[in-house]
């Protein structure tokens, strides 16, 4: 029976969906309640009434993420539908956290404005961008933010600048409990020479270097500066190395792939793994880059 704070969103609600549909390495368990708002009231609607027992957790195209076999409790809310972009001034553009970083580059690109090539590197959207301070290329997510929204529990918006957050590489401190980054705007300078020619430069380098078209989460690691992760796993001789279904790709060491039949526990297992076996070999601990939610089956 569906609870009657949820019958408002019956069209946007799937219960028990399986989270495997709804992220790049294509496994995880069931999502007791999967919501996709069609727009940001709608959005506030829903997490105004939503009971303050349940937990809530962001998706968006599901890279960066391992959703655990067991599946996540509470609500996972998608970020997809809210994905407006625009240009606001000549040198000022406002995007969505559903925007899809590939997307913003293009824009960005065909505006003229930038420095935001790098953008087309990053796999996920512009909301988990914003939380991780994704980035490629030596581009970073937060460089040219001026402020962003904030949407929290109760589905208030709030806006702050900058200043209010601490930015460092693929963190970002600030956030106050039970709120999240709704959108962002972002500053940008005139291009003197257009970046598309960089872009495809870019694209053709992703294409040559990484597994695209594999079943991955994206970087697994983050780079232990001023080395890299992928240099450290190469080292260590794990390329190729596998645990079940999951595999460290043969073309870049920091990518883990998902071959058809692997479960999230075989890649999870394999990432606990190879930061035992990188840590024996050179000392170094690697962190995880990707974000593990949900239960163990």
């Amino acid at each position: 029976m569906i609870p009657q704070w949820a019958q408002p969103f019956e069209s946007a609600i799937r219960w028990q969906e399986s989270l495997s549909r709804h992220n790049t390495w294509h496994v995880g368990g069931m999502a007791d309640c999967y919501f996709e708002p069609q727009s940001r009231e709608q959005l506030q609607r829903f997490l105004s009434v939503l009971p303050l027992d349940w937990p809530i957790h962001w998706l968006g195209l599901g890279s960066n993420v391992l959703i655990r076999d067991g599946g996540v409790r509470g609500a996972v809310i998608s970020t997809l539908k809210l994905n407006q972009l625009q240009k606001i001034d000549p040198q000022t553009v406002l995007a969505e956290a559903g925007v899809p970083c590939a997307r913003l580059a293009k824009e960005c690109v065909a505006w003229n404005i930038g420095p935001a090539a790098f953008w087309v590197g990053i796999p996920g959207t512009v909301g988990g961008a914003l939380a991780m301070n994704a980035g490629a290329w030596d581009g970073e997510t937060w460089t040219q933010v001026s402020q962003v929204e904030l949407i929290d529990r109760q589905g208030k918006i709030a806006v702050k600048p900058v200043s209010a957050f601490s930015v460092g590489y693929r963190q970002v401190a600030g956030l106050e409990a039970n709120q999240w980054f709704l959108s962002a705007t972002f500053r940008m300078e005139p291009q003197v020479v257009s970046e598309s020619t960089r872009m495809r430069e870019l694209l053709e380098e992703r294409r040559q270097r990484q597994p695209i078209g594999a079943w991955s989460g994206g970087s697994t690691f983050k780079n232990p500066r001023p080395d890299f992760a992928a240099r450290l796993i190469d080292v260590a001789g794990l390329k190729g190395y596998r645990v079940g279904g999951a595999v460290v790709s043969d073309k870049h060491a920091n990518f883990i792939l998902n071959e058809g039949q692997a479960s999230a526990a075989d890649i999870e297992l394999l990432i606990e793994t190879v930061i035992k076996k990188v840590e024996s070999g050179s000392g170094i601990r690697l962190s995880p880059e990707v974000r593990i939610m949900g239960d163990h089956s």
